[in-house]
């Protein structure tokens, strides 16, 4: 059955962060997220490890794009530090933000720890993908990742859908 029936989610990873791309840190996220998401069902078909630089993350996001991943999850480059540009990076090559996934990470976060307000994590659609900005942090990342795994099946869904002409 095709992604588009809503019986497979294939999803790409992405770690955003310095030194983790460089082997000066041990990437936590990205596989944090990869036992979460398989756990949910789906299948991990792609991960990278990128700099905090718009271009290389939007050269993973489009990357995964084309190899199939109807979800891309981010992990890293969502606080307010100079180097953290993900947001920044999405919203240059997206479509459409998808602003309720990013107030209830935060709003939900929130309840856990206060510096959670300092997050920019967000959703979007980019070209028929959906992209999920989750902080850096192992465990805020799978946490924010359950506030709204309610909504990522139908958001994955819907994103998938072309466009039609009048």
């Amino acid at each position: 059955m095709s992604e588009k029936s809503g019986s497979i989610i294939t999803v790409g990873i992405i770690t955003v962060s310095d030194r983790a791309s460089v082997g000066a840190y041990e990437d936590l996220g990205g596989p944090a997220l990869r036992v979460a998401a398989e756990g949910y069902g789906w299948v991990v078909a792609a991960e990278a490890i990128v700099p905090d630089e718009q271009e290389a993350i939007q050269e993973a996001i489009l990357s995964f794009h084309s190899q199939g991943c109807g979800l891309i999850l981010t992990t890293g480059g969502t606080g307010i530090a100079v180097r953290d540009v993900t947001p920044e990076a999405i919203r240059a090559i997206m479509r459409t933000e998808v602003p309720g996934f990013g107030e209830i990470m935060r709003q939900r976060s929130f309840e856990i720890t206060p510096n959670a307000i300092l997050s920019r994590g967000l959703a979007a659609v980019v070209r028929t993908s959906f992209v999920i900005a989750l902080p850096g942090k192992p465990k805020g990342a799978v946490e924010c990742l359950s506030f709204v795994r309610g909504a990522v099946d139908h958001a994955v869904k819907l994103a998938q859908r072309l466009p039609t002409s009048c």
